[in-house]
């Protein structure tokens, strides 16, 4: 158990962020793909990078391997596309709640491009038996409101089809910017993309014009989440964040236009991001997290921590994460006293039961669960600003994404001690 405490004062300092798991995984990908050897610079140091990193590394010169991807998500997704490339026996498991995730919509769309893959133990769900082969491509269709990494599984590996893909995605698109940040990194390396309505064609690659290049990837935005909550719940901070681009392909970069209603200025300096407390507080909050889901528990907080009520709608995703997100969010949010209403695709606070006041409140010793999930973590820790004390189980979690988020606290004064 993690016991974490607030300083009075926020110290004022500059956070280095690493990069992006997001785009250094779907890279990593690309670069056995493509047959890249790509240097990277500015890594993404999450636990997510290094499995992946790891797995393409174990099976490099074999035909046969078993994989755990433990909590993975988009590891699990990238690598059962990839493997059924890659000529081979494999196995490719992962964690309880993995086994709960469903994966069969990806395998479906690889089965008709001749793929041949078998679930081991539940139907549509891992662990799964992939024999790799040669995949001629073509046209396919899939369901674009379930999960854009299964598109986005499919177009990383769509330049070893002979006949390149024609994927056309059917009902409401969620998360489009991560499909964007895939069809970016691949015409990056020079391959022929074209998007026409909800249609996306890709051919064979031809050329490795990219091949040695060096790389430096973004930081994480959403990574730089914690620090905006923080910020907007502080009485007067100042955080300066690295690495981060004003123009950036990552969905999470909505950001600054979300925490300007939530009390915090932004501006980008001298290549940092600064964030500064600013006065101004609205009484209500509503946005549409189809695009951005990953953010959603981090401002559903801090709403709560300002004592405004809002309404977080797009949400359908989080059901399928590391947590029932949308579930564990309303279980904690009541032990400090929330009125929180679901559904399948929204949280509603319809009262924080928080009033702002200048000293802190007792937290009653209340033991926040993460449910083996790194956001669940992350998104809490910012209220022991407004609380004497948070007790945080598992706190292990942010190695998920953020390994040095409790150190990184701890820089700019908070208190964290683990407890047995």
């Amino acid at each position: 158990m993690l016991v974490l405490s607030a300083p009075n004062k926020i110290v004022n300092t500059t956070i280095k962020l690493t990069g992006s798991k997001s785009i250094n995984n779907r890279l990593l990908v690309l670069n056995e793909v493509l047959d890249l050897d790509l240097h990277f610079q500015n890594r993404s140091t999450s636990e997510d990078t290094l499995l992946l990193q790891n797995a393409l590394l174990s099976i490099k010169d074999k035909t046969s391997a078993t994989i755990d991807v433990h909590h993975a998500g988009t590891d699990m997704r990238f690598l059962t596309a990839y493997l059924s490339t890659k000529k081979g026996e494999w196995i490719l498991t992962g964690s309880e709640r993995m086994k709960e995730r469903p994966i069969g919509d990806l395998v479906r769309a690889l089965r008709s491009l001749g793929a041949e893959i078998t679930f081991l133990e539940k139907e549509n769900f891992p662990p799964l038996k992939i024999s790799g082969k040669t995949l001629e491509g073509g046209k396919i269709e899939i369901d674009g409101s379930v999960s854009s990494q299964f598109i986005s599984a499919l177009l990383l590996i769509a330049p070893t089809f002979e006949n390149g893909l024609e994927l056309t995605l059917k009902n409401d698109i969620v998360s489009w910017p991560y499909i964007q940040m895939t069809l970016d990194a691949l015409s990056e390396f020079g391959l022929n993309v074209s998007t026409v309505l909800n249609t996306i064609k890709i051919s064979k690659a031809t050329t490795k014009n990219a091949k040695g290049k060096s790389f430096e990837v973004e930081s994480d935005w959403s990574s730089a989440s914690y620090w905006f909550s923080i910020v907007a719940l502080s009485k007067n901070a100042e955080i300066k964040l690295t690495g981060l681009k004003d123009s950036s392909s990552q969905a999470d970069s909505v950001l600054p236009q979300l925490y300007k209603q939530l009390g915090v200025n932004t501006q980008f300096k001298n290549n940092e991001l600064v964030l500064s407390k600013n006065e101004e507080k609205i009484s209500g909050f509503e946005y549409d997290f189809t695009n951005c889901p990953d953010i959603a528990q981090t401002i559903a907080v801090t709403c709560f921590g300002l004592g405004i009520k809002a309404k977080l709608t797009g949400l359908k995703t989080l059901k399928l994460k590391e947590s029932d997100r949308i579930v564990a969010l309303k279980t904690e949010l009541e032990k400090f006293g929330a009125i929180v209403e679901i559904t399948d695709n929204s949280i509603g606070i319809k009262d924080s039961g928080y009033k702002t006041q200048d000293s802190p409140i007792e937290s009653n010793d209340l033991l926040l669960e993460t449910y083996n999930d790194h956001r669940m973590a992350m998104s809490f820790a910012p209220l022991a600003l407004r609380y004497e004390q948070l007790f945080i189980q598992n706190s292990e979690v942010v190695t998920k994404s953020y390994p040095l988020f409790w150190e990184d606290l701890k820089s700019v004064g908070f208190s964290v001690n683990l407890q047995p």
